[in-house]
């Protein structure tokens, strides 16, 4: 169960995390500023495990992939959006963080509770008591998830 912050459309990686935070790539300096410029103390009211709900177009912008290894290690738990920008799509899984797209973003509200059943495609509204179905991951992307991300994934293929 995780609660729910939501966000509109194209929600640009410099909203996620802003360009004059990126002479680092320390995850934990990151994490503490996420969201900063939509919601200034966005980082300090978040709990681990919660989720983003978002629009359309989500990470558009920049091809930090300082965006979703920000968000992961600031301890959400995944993105919910209609669509991302095929970057961020990418740096995601490639960093490991996950991300859902669902068309029924829009029926997820501010504070929901949520649970999400991976194996079986399904987001549970405990707030609302609804459930949504998301698009199914692309089983290469669901085995850089399990690794951790394209670098322990590749890894794990050179016996490392």
């Amino acid at each position: 169960m995780a609660k729910v912050w939501k966000f509109g459309d194209d929600i640009d990686t410099d909203i996620i995390i802003a360009a004059r935070y990126l002479n680092t790539s320390d995850a934990a300096v990151l994490a503490t500023h996420i969201m900063e410029d939509a919601d200034r103390d966005f980082s300090s009211k978040i709990a681990r495990g919660d989720i983003i709900v978002a629009g359309k177009n989500f990470g558009c912008g920049s091809s930090r992939e300082h965006a979703p290894m920000a968000l992961k290690a600031a301890g959400i738990s995944c993105v919910i959006a209609k669509n991302f920008a095929r970057i961020f799509y990418r740096n995601s899984f490639n960093t490991g963080f996950l991300i859902l797209e669902c068309d029924e973003t829009d029926k997820i509200t501010q504070g929901d509770e949520l649970s999400i059943d991976l194996k079986g495609g399904v987001i549970k509204n405990l707030t609302q008591k609804t459930q949504y179905k998301f698009g199914a991951i692309p089983e290469f992307m669901q085995k850089l998830l399990d690794a951790g991300g394209a670098i322990n994934y590749a890894k794990t293929k050179i016996n490392l």
